[in-house]
Order: structure tokens, then sequence, then C-alpha cells
């Protein structure tokens, strides 16, 4: 009987140590733009270029906290308990390795693409798996050389905590992810625009002047963009001043009264969009 016992309790320990885990996590895959051209021309060159950019990489990486999952080739997997470390993680990669390609020749020069997902993952041992590794990975490849390119779950915890602005490329259909996912890219500070193809027809045209209910749809669209991009405190004290006015409509306006408790809500609301607070 106590060996029969014996044999149980080690099955059951066997299952418990091998069991999948999941948690929340932030991934950020990075990957380099070119890589084959960049081998085919020097490899011994361009294998050192890597390991020098990846230690710079690692560095930045400990420093927000995150870690290292994986490497191969030429890319780069790494997670972090944090979205907003993520992201400064990100922008500071590419700021510091923009310095390292200034010192070299065009033809030498190693650009990655960034991609950040937030998403929940399957964890055995070191190592990540599930959609969030791949969506990640799929942020990357949609990504402009030189550029990041995040996901909606991550632009709705940063976009009021990072001064920095972001561009919304709609939703994205990514290979082998069954939904569609929304993208945004980072506008990072002093990184050049991407040019544009030019126009196969040179010829000059005569501009037709837009008409007022495009006009005003277009008004209509641009504050709503700027309402939704408010600090959640501000988006609120907003609304709450128009649900004001509203009520003072809808009673009859031989007494104006809502400006009174109107006034210090926008004030607020106004203080608190300019001056956003700092993660700590």
């Amino acid at each position: 009987m106590r060996g029969r016992a014996v044999r149980k309790l080690l099955r059951y320990h066997v299952v418990m140590t091998t069991k999948v885990r999941r948690r929340l996590t932030t991934l950020l895959c990075a990957d380099v733009e070119g890589y084959a051209r960049l081998m085919g021309a020097d490899e011994a060159g361009t294998l050192e270029t890597l390991r020098r950019y990846r230690a710079a990489m690692a560095t930045l990486i400990e420093r927000h906290d995150g870690r290292i999952v994986n490497t191969w080739g030429d890319a780069v997997i790494a997670e972090f308990p944090s979205v907003v470390e993520a992201v400064q993680c990100a922008v500071e990669t590419q700021q510091e390795l923009s310095t390292y390609n200034g010192a070299l020749p065009e033809p030498r020069r190693m650009i990655f693409r960034i991609g950040i997902h937030l998403g929940d993952v399957m964890v055995e041992g070191d190592d990540i798996y599930g959609d969030g590794v791949n969506i990640a990975a799929r942020l990357q490849e949609l990504a402009e050389p030189g550029g990041i390119l995040i996901s909606g779950p991550v632009y709705e915890q940063v976009y009021n905590k990072l001064s920095i602005g972001f561009d919304c490329l709609g939703q994205q259909h990514l290979k082998n992810v069954a939904n569609p996912v929304t993208g945004y890219r980072v506008l990072q500070v002093g990184a050049a625009t991407p040019a544009r193809a030019p126009r196969p027809d040179v010829r000059m045209e005569v501009a037709t002047p837009p008409r007022p209910a495009e006009q005003a749809q277009a008004g209509l669209a641009s504050a709503w963009g700027w309402y939704r991009a408010l600090p959640r405190a501000s988006a609120v004290l907003i609304a709450v001043a128009v649900f004001l006015f509203l009520i003072n409509v809808f009673s009859g306006l031989k007494e104006i009264w809502f400006q009174w408790p109107a006034t210090p809500l926008l004030l607020i609301a106004f203080l608190r969009a300019a001056f956003p607070r700092k993660p700590s």
C-alpha cells in the first residue's frame, strides 16, 4: 500500500511540475530590416554589428525591468511586467540604435522594426507561447523600418501616460490571427516622416472646394479624435459639463445657469489635459 501511495504521489508531482501556467504580459518583438541582404554583403561584419546592437538592447530591456525571452536569427522577443516600461524601452532602443547607425555607412546600417502587444500567454519554464507572441511578431512585420507599432490594448494603457504621439492605423488583419487587431504607430520625437510615393499624374489640377457637409463631418471627426485622446478624468469632466448644458436647454432657456457649475469643471479638465501626471 505504501509503495502504491508513493507512486501516486510521484505521478501527481510530475503533473503539477509540468503544468503550463498562463499570465498577462507585455511582449516586445524586434527584427532587423533587410537582414538577409546585410548577411549576403558581409556575414562577419553583420554578425558583429548584430551582437553589438543586441547588447545595447539587452541593457535597455533590463533597465526597464524586462527580460529577453528568446532570440533566433536576427529577432529578439522580450517581455515586461509594465506596458509603459515596454513602450519607453522601445522608443529608447530606436533612438540609441539610430545613433549607432549614424557612425556606419548607409549600406551597413542595421535598422530594427518593433512590435508591442499586451496579451495572455502560456508559460512553460522560461519560454512563453500563444497568440500574444504571434501578434507582437506580426505587428513588428507591419512596422516601418526604425518604427514602433503597438496594439490597441497597449495604446489603451499608455496613451495618457507618455508624452509621445500615436497614429491610429485602423484594424490590421494579421496572419494566423483570427480577429483583426487595431494598430497604432508611435510618433517618435525627431523621427523622419516616411516619404510617400509620388503621384503618377503630375499635371496641375484645380482643387474642388469641400462641401459644407463634408467640412462639418471632418470637423466632428477631428473633435471626436481630440476628445478620445484626452485623459479619462478630463473626458468625464467635459461630458458632465455638456450634460449640464443639455439639461439647461431642454428645461428652457428663460434662465441660463449651466455656466456656473460647468466653468470650474472645464477648467479642471483642461488643466489635467495640459499637465498630465507623469508615470512614477
